[in-house]
């Protein structure tokens, strides 16, 4: 039987060769070239993690790579702009990633480059508008014409019996329309995505607020006000879309009655089938039937400067504390509707207004506008040297009004 001889063991390129010469015995390779290169890869990979887990996380941290590495700033005249001529006979819309400019009888398209596409023929002279993703509403105040927009082409229109006083509209297209002005104090009227009327709710008593429908359309939730007695009474109900559309006498499945001398200002579903109800004193969510308190922002907890529930899935809180005399510190908080999570978002100084859309915020401070989104982190800061007039806002674009020129900010 022969005999095994020694393995032989040399380099070659970079390779470690253990050979064995025996009969039918394996060779094997490590190659530490890809194992450096392996280890390389991983290392940079947990270096990302880490730097993103500390971004987001640690405000501070965030504010600095924002500002100094990110490069996050831009500033007046730096940006593509559409020039205005009739400012004071213009409504300006941001529309997914369009710029609209109502003026007369004519809603004119931008694209991001500032350049005219589209124009369309609306009978519009006071418009109020709701703005969901792709469907874009539009509708004469205390008037009767209504336009559905989508894709930037109109879709369908309907002449309403009554004066229109508020529209909304979901993520779906579905459409609830406010109307006074007929023998009922109020009139909520719902049309699905292509323009088809499903039903009205007839208010004979009571003052419609607001009205929404939730996101997979089978609910239509709507806020009211009792003025009959010597309290105002706020009310929120739920109507069930399906028993409604077939006339059924029990369709409204919840009626909630607010705690005397709560005003309901606005109702708004979110993810979850979420009801997030705003009060003038607090902001309350209705889920499965039962109601609870997401947060207090007058009185007990704080003194709100801005409140918001106009979002797929928060609410936002603006408020402001002093440092020194000279000094003011404004925190945003933004609360998670589903699990209650609060991101924050912090700057020095004041807020004159803020606009929102479905993620995305801006916060006008005069000479500066911060544009963060729901997680608290900042997008874009623009500077001017002159204060915008308006801002018009969606989750895709933004646009700085000025009484000359609307500037383009891609968000």
């Amino acid at each position: 039987m022969p005999m095994k001889k020694d393995n032989l063991i040399y380099l070659n390129n970079n390779e470690i060769k253990i050979e064995k010469t025996g009969e039918n015995e394996p060779k094997r390779k490590i190659n530490i070239a890809k194992i450096v290169g392996v280890t390389i890869i991983f290392v940079l990979i947990l270096a990302v993690i880490i730097m993103y887990f500390i971004y987001a996380n640690n405000e501070q941290v965030r504010a600095y790579i924002d500002e100094n590495i990110l490069s996050k700033e831009v500033e007046e005249n730096s940006l593509n702009k559409i020039l205005l001529d009739d400012y004071d006979k213009s409504t300006i819309f941001a529309y997914q990633n369009k710029i609209m400019i109502l003026n007369g009888t004519k809603l004119y398209q931008y694209n991001t480059s500032a350049k005219e596409e589209n124009k369309l023929d609306v009978e519009i002279s006071s418009p109020i508008s709701a703005i969901n993703g792709e469907f874009f509403v539009l509708a004469e105040k205390n008037g009767s014409k209504l336009y559905m927009i989508k894709d930037g082409k109109i879709e369908w229109t309907k002449t309403i019996e009554g004066q229109i006083e508020k529209v909304n509209v979901n993520e779906i297209g579905y459409t609830t329309v406010i109307v006074t002005g007929t023998i009922d104090k109020s009139v909520i009227i719902l049309y699905n995505e292509v323009g088809e009327e499903l039903f009205k709710n007839h208010l004979s008593t009571n003052t419609a607020i607001d009205a929404t429908v939730s996101k997979d359309n089978k609910y239509l939730a709507y806020a009211e006000l009792n003025t009959s007695g010597t309290i105002i009474q706020s009310n929120i109900k739920i109507i069930d879309i399906e028993k409604a559309r077939k006339k059924v006498s029990d369709s409204t499945i919840l009626t909630y009655k607010a705690d005397s001398g709560d005003l309901i200002l606005k109702v708004e579903y979110q993810n979850n089938n979420n009801l997030v109800c705003l009060y003038d004193n607090k902001i309350c969510i209705i889920k499965d039937g039962k109601n609870e308190k997401l947060a207090s922002y007058i009185g007990e907890n704080g003194n709100a400067t801005f409140v918001s529930i106009n979002f797929n899935n928060n609410s936002m809180i603006i408020e402001e504390s002093t440092e020194s005399l000279f000094s003011t510190v404004s925190k945003v908080k933004l609360l998670n509707s589903t699990n209650k999570k609060e991101n924050t978002y912090t700057f020095e100084g004041v807020a004159k207004n803020i606009y929102t859309a479905k993620n995305k915020i801006a916060i006008n401070l005069g000479s500066e506008i911060h544009f963060i989104d729901t997680n608290g982190w900042l997008i874009k800061k623009y500077t001017t040297k002159q204060e915008a007039r308006n801002i018009v806002i969606s989750d895709k674009i933004a646009g700085i009004v000025y009484r000359d020129k609307i500037e383009i900010i891609k968000l």
